[in-house]
């Protein structure tokens, strides 16, 4: 995995590409780590990208066959690698766009997911294919997609393991948007343009907010809501952004 920080912004890339990008538990690690350092005072967006044709083919099946945990190892394992990859990126105070250069499939999706936006190239095909080995979504895959694409999509792609294709897999909301390959470099770089003209502490609370109010009762929410709208009002970012507005200019975030 390649990680480098340059104007604000962390690119993140799979380097595996005579695997398909397949992830070990030491890259789900490195992943994790990779979304927890994250600062925002420091960076404006962290890219998730693939080297080669894909973005990633999920879990690296060698790395499953090679293994010899017992449930309880099992258990420690995952919630300290793959585990802490959706979570790490969820808690991120700083937008996670996955640049989707190929297929995305298993844990691959899951990253996909788990990134607030995700663009991808018309020729990637999605999908959970955790089932195909016996085993069911993880990396937040099982919260992620009912949440994300409803309950009956959750499900279809989850039970039957099948492959979608970049146009409808934009149709269920597992991406924004798809551009050919030629488009996918810019069509990042615009995105990108744009959340570094955004505040990247009040894109943090709204982060929570959505994170922490799914499945949350209405009352709850609308709690945590005030909560956090309490906190931006508290901030340097807003005072500049109503400064901003009343002076008829572009505030400096």
């Amino acid at each position: 995995m390649r990680i480098s920080d340059e104007d604000g912004v962390r690119q993140v890339t799979f380097d595996r590409p005579e695997a398909m990008n397949a992830m070990t538990t030491d890259i789900a690690a490195d992943l994790a780590d990779a979304f927890e350092s994250l600062d925002a005072d420091e960076h404006d967006a962290c890219i998730v990208t693939g080297e080669g044709k894909a973005f990633s083919a999920g879990g690296d099946i060698q790395m499953m066959a090679d293994r010899d945990w017992n449930a309880q190892e099992s258990y420690e394992v995952m919630t300290t690698t793959f585990g802490r990859v959706a979570e790490a990126a969820i808690e991120s105070p700083v937008p996670i766009v996955a640049k989707v250069n190929g297929d995305a499939v298993g844990a691959g999706m899951a990253v996909v997911l788990v990134s607030d936006f995700a663009i991808t190239v018309d020729s990637a095909r999605f999908g959970a294919g955790f089932v195909k080995v016996g085993l069911v979504p993880d990396t937040g895959g099982t919260f992620l997609m009912p949440q994300l694409l409803g309950l009956r999509t959750a499900k279809d792609l989850a039970i039957t393991g099948r492959l979608v294709d970049a146009a409808e897999a934009a149709e269920m909301g597992i991406v924004n948007r798809t551009v050919s390959a030629e488009e996918l470099d810019g069509a990042v770089a615009e995105l990108v343009e744009t959340l570094k003209k955004r505040p990247t502490q009040t894109i943090g609370l709204i982060k929570e907010g959505i994170h922490g109010n799914a499945g949350r009762g209405w009352e709850d929410a609308l709690d945590r809501e005030a909560m956090l709208q309490a906190r931006a009002y508290d901030t340097p970012e807003h005072e500049e952004g109503v400064s901003a507005f009343l002076e008829k200019r572009e505030p400096e975030f």
